[in-house]
């Protein structure tokens, strides 16, 4: 099993939108980064944990737990001209991007933000916490997560 941080503005798309779900469950899509699609698509699998993480908001940080319930598949709304995501180099043949489905899990106790976890040392080579990391997902080490999930509670 892999941990993974996948970020969302609130206002699109927030943890609170996922619980909503039919059966707390959806589609990541609309990622236009290759780095971020090629980690959906070649490295995502069935189980792998993710940090919901609320970003371009006033106190940006992880809100949440996700795990993938269903592996990278092609993304329909690059095919969609009527989409903010579409794009008319992506084909049925020969798909650009890709999407996971993820299923909610549950809220953290209280919003760890990307402020107090800068302040830690030991997640300083964290993707997350590096000047001017801006991608929309990205992994996260064993020893991070269990970590960040000890800052819960504190």
């Amino acid at each position: 099993m892999k941990y993974w941080l996948m970020k969302s503005e609130p206002e699109v798309f927030g943890i609170d939108h996922l619980k909503q779900m039919p059966e707390q469950t959806d589609h990541w899509d609309g990622v236009r980064n290759y780095q971020a699609r090629n980690m959906m698509r070649d490295q995502m699998r069935v189980g792998d944990q993710i940090f919901f993480y609320h970003s371009n908001t006033k106190e940006p940080g992880i809100m949440g737990i996700m795990e993938v319930v269903r592996e990278g598949y092609p993304d329909h709304t690059a095919l969609d001209p009527e989409s903010r995501y579409f794009d008319p180099e992506s084909t049925l043949e020969n798909p650009r991007w890709y999407m996971v489905d993820v299923r909610y899990k549950r809220h953290l106790q209280r919003n760890i933000t990307l402020a107090e976890l800068k302040q830690h040392q030991s997640i300083h080579d964290m993707p997350l916490v590096r000047r001017g990391n801006r991608l929309s997902i990205m992994p996260v080490t064993g020893e991070h997560w269990r970590y960040i999930l000890n800052l819960e509670t504190i």
